[in-house]
This record gives C-alpha cells, structure tokens and sequence, in this order.
C-alpha cells in the first residue's frame, strides 16, 4: 500500500471520527494512529527500542 493510500485512509477515518463521535473520538483515533504507526514501524524493523531512550548526540560540546 503506497504511503498515500494510508494517509487517505487515516484521513477518512479521523474524519469519521470527527464528525460521529466529536472531538474526543478525534483525539483517541489520532493517538491510537499514532501509536500503531511507531509499532508497526517497530516490526519493521525500522525503529528499534534504543532510539527512545538514547539522547541527542551532538558534534559540538562546546558550553
């Protein structure tokens, strides 16, 4: 499925949300969108445990 196709899809269903079931609907479809994107991302194997955790490493150390 091409990343339009699923924007289009996650489009719709918030909208339904939106509009049958309000705001609250709105905001709880959005998180659980959220957050079965970064699982299914995780399965992937795109993203690993250790990202969430670990802190910016930056090049400059100046302070």
């Amino acid at each position: 499925m091409s990343m339009a196709m699923a924007g289009l899809l996650a489009g719709m269903a918030l909208g339904f949300a939106g509009y049958f079931g309000g705001f609250g609907a709105f905001l709880l479809v959005a998180a659980l969108g959220a957050i079965g994107f970064v699982a299914g991302r995780f399965l992937d194997g795109d993203l690993e445990a250790g990202d969430f955790f670990r802190g910016r490493e930056r090049g400059d150390r100046r302070r």
